[in-house]
């Protein structure tokens, strides 16, 4: 049962970055008048507002399949979840920082609960070494 509750929720936490994608490729914006990913601290002055969406997308895209298949792979008892889960956390951890837009306002519309949740995945998966099923 453990297995599927943690398998369900790194798939899920997979479909939630896929909102980003739609936001960066503005498909939809999640709130009126937010600036994601166009205030980026890192890429707003160094490339032009449409790289900086594309990237955005391109990333997120990327990280969301992550965790989708490491979920979907937990799920199916294979051993190589782990690796790919504490990959899609780590890289989703580190472009929630790069598009971050540098103020310390409006945190959770910028990623901050998801860097929550990836520091929270590193730490059971490193730190605390769980969980561990038998696969």
């Amino acid at each position: 049962m453990l297995r599927f509750v943690v398998g369900v929720f790194v798939a899920l936490h997979g479909l939630v970055h896929l909102l980003y994608v739609g936001q960066s490729s503005r498909l939809f914006k999640l709130q009126p008048g937010m600036l994601w990913p166009s205030d980026s601290w890192a890429f707003s002055r160094l490339v032009k507002e449409e790289t900086t969406y594309s990237l955005a997308s391109i990333s997120y895209t990327v990280i969301a399949l992550g965790f989708i298949a490491s979920g979907a792979g937990l799920l199916a008892g294979q051993a190589w979840w782990r690796p790919i889960t504490a990959g899609a956390a780590v890289a989703s951890a580190v472009m929630v920082f790069l598009f971050w837009n540098g103020r310390m306002e409006k945190l959770s519309d910028q990623g901050a609960i998801a860097l929550l949740i990836n520091v929270g995945i590193l730490a059971a998966l490193f730190v605390f070494r769980w969980p561990i099923f038998e696969l």
